[in-house]
């Protein structure tokens, strides 16, 4: 199963936040939102999380 980044860099915020998550997709949307929550004031909800799956990459192996 290829694994999936979710990176903050990619969104400015006021905050400037650096976070980048990576993992089995799943897990990062879970984790991503519970970020987005409770670090950029966002509300939990299905439209979120799917907004979050859709911004996924693939995790660029190291080389």
């Amino acid at each position: 199963m290829t694994r999936k980044t979710a990176d903050c860099r990619r969104y400015p915020s006021v905050s400037n936040c650096t976070l980048t998550l990576s993992g089995e997709e799943d897990e990062v949307v879970r984790a991503a939102a519970e970020h987005a929550v409770s670090v950029h004031a966002h509300t939990d909800g299905p439209e979120l999380r799917e907004q979050i799956r859709a911004s996924l990459e693939d995790e660029k192996a190291a080389v």
